[in-house]
């Protein structure tokens, strides 16, 4: 029986695995086996990590594949042989090996963590569902204290995910108890927060930290960090119990056990149909790849091009392995959309991030996207799952 194997159930994981499943329901090929391998028995609807509330963040991948007819193994990916067609993993009952006729890597991306004294011991981030519930956990058990020292909060990386993790942070207090004498920081080295929003945007965002009692330390760096404080570059030292390192990502390392080319992030070079460039009978999406898709662009790591990247890797994978022409993937619009908490949002246009909406208005724009827009069916129906697999491109969200 062939076999398609897909690394990773994240979102370019996922609808490969359907889109793969729909490909060989509509080429009527039933021998062809799809397996899917992940460290997880669930899809973590990541970008949602950073909110307060993640108690449906977490979907039971047997909800999603079992219906389709698509397997899925509980392990650790260690290595890939792509001489030999094989994946090494770790799983439960102990190592495995793998095979493969056909690989789409989709294993995503992962936090980087410099060798900062004590950031691997204290540090927190939101970067997996296992890391966003051991910081509730951490701040529901500080909120349950009588010394009320747990209300500082310092947060390193005033990018896109720093400022979601600063602008929700009050929420997050508020709700483990810790909503007096709360402060919350924001450490960069840059000398601006968001370093890459448009010129129209970055006011926005610099009011709602302002507006949300947000602190920034600009041009600072964390030399280390221990259980009840952060220590600056500039030599402050900030009494904390809390530091979310959301500073840099980077490809999953699985990408280097192929010889070839990557970027500076770690991603594989993907053509139009999600081909890595130079490794035979692989496929990758979404984080791990990077992919030019309006003929000028490199895709960026987020969920808006993962889940078509894996759309097409699935809809392609199944088309190369039983000779049937493959489907480009081509993606003409960019959109940004910003959650900042209880303030608002703010959404942009464009590769430059002219502004488009914020306030309530991109608000509801986030929540749409962030509670409907990138969720699979739930209805558990094998049609409802296939339909949404199609190798198409949704339109941009709309302005409310």
């Amino acid at each position: 029986m062939p076999r398609i194997v897909v690394l990773g159930a994240g979102f370019a994981g996922l609808w490969a695995a359907l889109g793969a499943a729909r490909k060989r329901d509509e080429s009527g090929a039933r021998d062809v086996e799809i397996l899917v391998i992940d460290r997880n028995p669930y899809h973590n609807i990541r970008v949602r990590n950073y909110e307060v509330d993640i108690s449906d963040v977490a979907i039971p991948l047997a909800e999603l594949l079992d219906p389709v007819g698509v397997k899925h193994r509980l392990a650790e990916v260690q290595a890939i042989d792509p001489v030999k067609r094989q994946v090494s993993v770790a799983s439960p009952s102990g190592s495995e090996i793998v095979g493969y006729d056909r690989l789409v890597l989709a294993l995503g991306s992962e936090l980087t963590r410099p060798a900062i004294p004590g950031l691997a011991a204290n540090g927190f981030d939101v970067d997996t569902y296992t890391a966003a519930l051991r910081l509730d956990a951490h701040l529901a058990a500080l909120g349950k204290q009588a010394d009320g020292e747990g209300s500082t909060v310092v947060i390193v990386g005033a990018g896109f995910t720093g400022i979601e993790v600063a602008t929700e942070m009050p929420g997050r207090l508020e709700k483990a108890g810790l909503s007096g004498k709360r402060r919350v920081i924001l450490v960069d080295p840059g000398a601006a927060v968001g370093g890459t929003l448009g010129e129209g945007a970055r006011p926005i965002v610099n009011q709602a930290l302002a507006d949300l009692g947000v602190e920034v330390r600009f041009n600072a760096r964390v030399t280390s960090i221990d259980a009840n404080t952060a220590t600056l570059s500039s030599g402050e030292i900030i009494p904390t119990r809390t530091v979310v390192w959301c500073a840099g990502m980077k490809a999953s390392p699985v990408a280097e056990s192929i010889a070839v080319e990557r970027d500076r992030l770690g991603r594989l070079h993907v053509d139009q149909f999600m081909r890595v460039a130079g490794a035979a009978n692989i496929f990758a999406a979404g984080d791990m790849a990077s992919c030019i898709v309006d003929g000028k662009h490199p895709t960026v790591m987020s969920c808006q091009f993962a889940r078509p990247m894996g759309r097409f890797a699935g809809n392609n994978v199944v088309a190369d392995l039983l000779g049937q022409a493959m489907l480009p993937l081509e993606i003409d619009w960019y959109v940004t959309v910003l959650d900042l908490g209880k303030w608002g949002a703010l959404q942009t246009v464009g590769w430059d991030r002219q502004l488009h909406a914020s306030g309530a208005a991109a608000k509801a724009v986030k929540q749409m996207i962030n509670r409907q827009r990138i969720y699979p069916p739930r209805t558990g129906a094998r049609e409802d799952l296939l339909a949404a697999a199609a190798p198409t491109v949704q339109a941009p969200p709309a302005k409310r």
